[in-house]
């Protein structure tokens, strides 16, 4: 267990939320064992449980257990009890001690509903975590919970303080592109690209009439770029047109322009579907900082609004077949929430094994059956 001593140096600083009384078992130990088990398939704190007996005789090698395996109880009321912050942040210095982004890297930020943790008998509805996902890298990045009296919007900005995105491409969804994130993105000395829609209806309006305005000139004299792309799959055909326009004068068009912190470039997509004889179409608006002076600046745009929606795909839809997280009923005080980290841990852990092509799902199901493998997973 290469990587060992530095994910145990991640948490020297972790609370232990027990009284002095109730310690029996290591703190290390309990949270070692429940990333490792739900690496290899856990889903609830019973299962931690059944992995730490089972593989008790392998887990000493490496953990000092003094009195053996916590029973699942334990393992629920720690994990209830932890500060869900501060394990948050032991997860984001964790991907930043031994994870470098990529340059220019596209990170996705967008919410998830956790539904099984919605308590119909106290009243309480499912709660939303807010993660931002490393698109290229396929790698979580970090996440923070959204609170119960406020939404995504104030959350977004919360986690972003905590990640470093110098150089990178920051996306989001029409709900979080807000003046206050474009300001805060540019402060940490990163680009946006922000999808618009009508929750910011003056805006949207005004960047249509400038598109529609340069397409009767046929952009003439203006700063603009085009990129196509068309895919052919399945008897599907779709054809993507990017074009950007960040020409100075068109841009001061817009009435709140000045209020959009380092707004250089407007992007329209424009996607063609024909399945069979079915066709459909649709054209969706950004507001982005990247420069006209961008190497192939609509087909990095295109590219960064393709690729914000990995974090649907590859994390979203990863964590809810792969990980059974909507149906995980775990709700006690902050377990949920803590449970949701341990996945991202498990996650990432796996996405950076590359030896084996085999799905999320497998990969658990392989690393609890050979412990040799999962000391692969834990190396990388």
């Amino acid at each position: 267990m290469s990587k060992g001593p530095t994910l145990e140096a991640q948490f020297a600083e972790l609370t232990d939320p027990r009284s002095d009384h109730t310690k029996r078992h290591k703190f290390i130990d309990i949270i070692i064992i429940a990333i490792l088990a739900v690496i290899c398939g856990a889903d609830g704190w019973t299962d931690v449980e059944i992995f730490g007996e089972s593989k008790e005789k392998w887990l000493r090698k490496f953990l000092e257990l003094p009195q053996g395996i916590p029973s699942h109880d334990t393992f629920g009321r720690v994990f209830a009890r932890l500060d869900a912050q501060e394990f948050q942040q032991c997860f984001i210095n964790w991907v930043q001690a031994t994870h470098e982004l990529a340059t220019e890297q596209v990170i996705a930020v967008d919410g998830k509903c956790l539904r099984g943790t919605e308590d119909g008998y106290l009243g309480k509805p499912a709660f939303y975590m807010v993660s931002a996902w490393a698109a290229d890298d396929h790698f979580v990045l970090g996440q923070r919970r959204v609170d119960e009296k406020s939404n995504e919007i104030t959350a977004v900005p919360e986690l972003l303080k905590l990640l470093e995105i110098k150089g990178c491409i920051v996306t989001t969804d029409a709900l979080n592109s807000q003046k206050k994130l474009a300001k805060q993105i540019i402060k940490q000395e990163a680009n946006y690209v922000l999808a618009l829609k009508n929750n910011h209806r003056r805006t949207f309006e005004d960047v249509q009439m400038v598109f529609d305005w340069a397409e009767r000139g046929d952009y003439a004299e203006l700063r603009y770029d085009r990129h196509k792309t068309t895919n052919k799959a399945h008897g599907r055909v779709e054809t993507r047109i990017c074009t950007t326009i960040s020409d100075p004068d068109c841009l001061e068009m817009l009435s709140d322009f000045a209020a959009w912190a380092d707004l250089r470039t407007l992007i329209r997509v424009q996607s063609k579907r024909k399945v069979g004889e079915e066709f459909s179409e649709e054209v969706r608006y950004y507001l982005s900082s990247l420069a006209a002076n961008t190497p192939n600046l609509a087909a990095r745009a295109l590219d960064a609004t393709r690729s914000h929606w990995g974090i649907e795909n590859q994390l979203h839809w990863v964590l809810d077949v792969s990980f059974n997280e909507d149906h995980c009923r775990v709700r006690a005080g902050n377990a949920a929430e803590n449970l949701a980290v341990l996945r991202h841990f498990a996650l990432n852990f796996i996405r950076k094994e590359k030896s084996t092509r085999l799905s999320v799902r497998a990969k658990r199901f392989k690393a609890a059956l050979d412990t040799d493998f999962l000391l692969k997973i834990l190396a990388v």
